[in-house]
């Protein structure tokens, strides 16, 4: 078997791991936008690895004519299985429930890792994903996201593409009717999302009722770990305002920095060097006001975030 050298390393590796290492971030890009879980994710990839290597007794190229789309059907079939173990979990949450974040190392991704990863959709989006069945999102992220055909998602799950049509059908109309497309210029986005740190930070209610659109809604992932928090979004912008400057269990040595979060510009709020929370932005159409409000505080689901440098 041809021996192939490790990206940034003089260690040999056999041609089948390079494959899986040379496809890790579409599979990585593609599990997590189906399940919204860094760590469900890393258990899935690590699940395909197995069952790559254990294919054909320890020869995974034997007979694959396209390893590309062989791991992808692997990896999303893993997280189909794999969602059925995060709906239990979340039966037994604390609170709300929302997406774990990936925050970008500095204020600008990276050419790495984060090049690809960037085509998870944004943290908004994905709450709404989880409204739909497991097919539907596995068909929305392929079809959508990833930009494959009917025809080879059919392959992927297993169905046909009469099939896929239908369940793409469904996910785009649900979708669409519960956030239509719009994404905000990121110079207006990191302006918006600055102005209402400035003012919540500060206490600044005046300033908070000038940026929150009236139907403003704020949900807050703590996992009953963390304060202020909500056990459900609170709806309205007096509501919003007031949960928002209660002052209750900041950080005690608070550094804020602006990051990207899911590919959009985002505020991550450390107590000393450890991320303490995640704030997100939705902004209305215009752009001049925020619609919702997505703040990430459940310390097991920020594990994956950059500590703050020194």
């Amino acid at each position: 078997m041809t021996e192939i050298t490790a990206p940034g390393t003089d260690a040999p590796i056999d041609e089948a791991t390079g494959v899986f290492v040379d496809h890790r971030e579409l599979l990585f890009g593609v599990v997590y936008n189906m399940l919204g879980s860094v760590a469900d994710t890393e258990d899935v990839l690590q699940e395909t690895w197995l069952s790559w290597t254990a294919r054909g007794g320890g020869a995974p190229l034997a007979g694959v004519d396209n390893p590309r789309a062989y791991l992808v059907r692997v990896a999303v079939n893993h997280a189909l299985r794999r969602r059925a173990t995060i709906s239990r979990r979340r039966e037994t949450y604390v609170g709300q429930w929302l997406p774990e974040p990936l925050v970008a190392e500095g204020e600008a991704e990276t050419a790495e890792g984060p090049a690809l990863r960037s085509e998870s959709v944004s943290l908004a989006l994905l709450v709404v994903l989880e409204s739909l069945t497991p097919l539907e999102r596995a068909v929305f992220v392929l079809g959508e996201v990833f930009g494959y055909p009917h025809s080879e998602i059919a392959e992927v799950i297993d169905r046909s593409p009469a099939a896929v049509r239908q369940l793409a059908h469904r996910a785009r109309e649900h979708v669409h009717a519960r956030r239509p497309r719009y994404d905000a210029h990121p110079r207006v986005r990191r302006e918006a999302t600055e102005r209402f740190v400035r003012a919540a930070l500060g206490g600044d209610i005046a300033a908070l009722m000038e940026v929150l659109a009236p139907d403003v809604t704020a949900w807050t992932d703590a996992g009953g770990k963390r304060r202020p928090a909500s056990l459900r979004p609170v709806h309205g912008r007096d509501k919003v305002a007031r949960l928002l400057t209660s002052g209750r269990g900041g950080p005690r040595n608070p550094v804020l920095r602006y990051r990207r979060v899911n590919g959009d510009d985002a505020a991550v709020l450390f107590d000393g060097d450890a991320p303490f929370a995640v704030l997100v932005l939705d902004l209305t159409p215009e752009g001049d006001r925020v619609r919702g409000i997505y703040v990430v505080a459940n310390p097991d689901k920020l594990a994956h975030v950059p500590k703050e440098e020194a």
